[in-house]
């Protein structure tokens, strides 16, 4: 067994650049863990700039010197800002806890739906299943508006640190687009020079993941804001904040567009019922998730991630269940990166053509 494992630390382990590498991975994950909280604002602020950097870049390409092209992209990047703090974000809390205070009524409705099926299916459902099930129900959303409350109680003394993060951020931005190359320089300097197992993990990360998270952000952004526009020209209730939920559900693919239509169709079902409105909405929503599926999505990602749907769905279960939102948004850039190390890992090939040689011999 020691045997065992001693050829397999010297086949995988025997390059000095992966034992590296290993390590700078362990300590980065680690960070990660340990520090998140702490280092949030900083880690927020690097991954805007990265997404931020790819206009950068274009205008560059553009001629545009690289400190005008950094203020440009600053200032788009500071508008749209202050436009989700000071108009998305009241927008959504106010239709949020309008939704929460309206729950006692959908609740009351619901319960009456669902006295209704003993007596239409009396061979599958009995009185004791459905007051099961209202009891339940009525648990979860109570349970759904106190953490609405403290939520909201809980930002009070938080207030003078999330005036920081939000003056922080932004700063943080402008200074890793201004000198992202000074410091990767600085980076670099601490890494061997000599290192082809780290530059072509980097190589295909910047080909795939760079343009799948930039990607996904306008995705996000345009199926969200396409949402909006349509429920609301539908006079759908609520239609900030089911823009919002169908905007993130892009996120996670196969499973957010099949959540979030839970609450399209409550919503709408509380609204309006089973009549013409409902079904207009049910469609018109169907429309904008295929539209998504076949048309935007291959357009913004011309180089699609080669990950398998079930490696997908793993990668959003574990890291999400490590980081939280930005696990599950980074899941497959994440799971992408795993992949690319694991194609690009030295192998010591001596003991192998030892073997062969032997086999040869016989």
């Amino acid at each position: 067994m020691l045997n065992v494992f001693k050829g397999w630390l010297a086949r995988y382990f025997s390059d000095e650049e992966a034992i590296l590498l290993t390590l700078l991975l362990v300590i980065g994950f680690a960070i990660i863990l340990t520090m998140g909280s702490i280092l949030a604002p900083v880690l927020a602020s690097a991954v805007l700039a990265f997404l931020l950097q790819g206009l950068v870049a274009f205008l560059e390409r553009k001629s545009v010197r690289h400190i005008w092209s950094v203020n440009i992209v600053f200032l788009i990047f500071l508008t749209l800002f202050i436009v989700i703090l000071f108009v998305l974000f009241p927008l959504v809390w106010e239709q949020v806890t309008n939704l929460v205070d309206e729950l006692p009524r959908m609740l009351q409705k619901g319960r009456k739906l669902l006295l209704l099926l003993p007596q239409r299916y009396p061979d599958f459902i009995s009185p004791e299943q459905v007051g099961l099930w209202i009891g339940e129900a009525s648990e979860q959303l109570g349970g759904l508006g106190q953490k609405v409350l403290s939520f909201s109680l809980t930002l009070l003394p938080n207030f003078v640190g999330l005036l920081i993060y939000l003056v922080l951020v932004p700063i943080l931005v402008f200074f890793f687009l201004k000198d992202r190359e000074l410091m990767l320089n600085w980076f670099t300097s601490l890494l061997p020079r000599n290192r082809p197992l780290m530059k072509q993990v980097a190589d295909e990360m910047n080909d795939q993941i760079a343009n799948y998270v930039r990607g996904k952000v306008i995705e996000i952004f345009i199926v969200g804001a396409v949402t909006y526009i349509v429920f609301a020209f539908l006079g759908v209730n609520y239609a900030a904040l089911l823009g919002l939920l169908v905007g993130l559900s892009v996120i996670v693919p196969y499973i957010g567009a099949a959540v979030v239509t839970i609450p399209v169709a409550l919503i709408g079902f509380f609204q309006w019922g089973w009549g013409n409105d409902f079904i207009i909405l049910m469609v018109a929503y169907g429309i904008i998730q295929a539209l998504d599926g076949n048309v935007l999505v291959p357009l913004l990602f011309s180089e699609a991630v080669n990950l398998h749907p079930v490696a997908i769905i793993v990668a959003v279960l574990v890291f999400g269940g490590l980081w939280g939102f930005w696990g599950v948004f980074f899941a497959i850039p994440l799971a992408t990166l795993l992949k690319a190390i694991m194609s690009a890992w030295p192998r010591h090939q001596d003991q192998n053509n030892h073997n062969e040689e032997k086999i040869d011999t016989a």
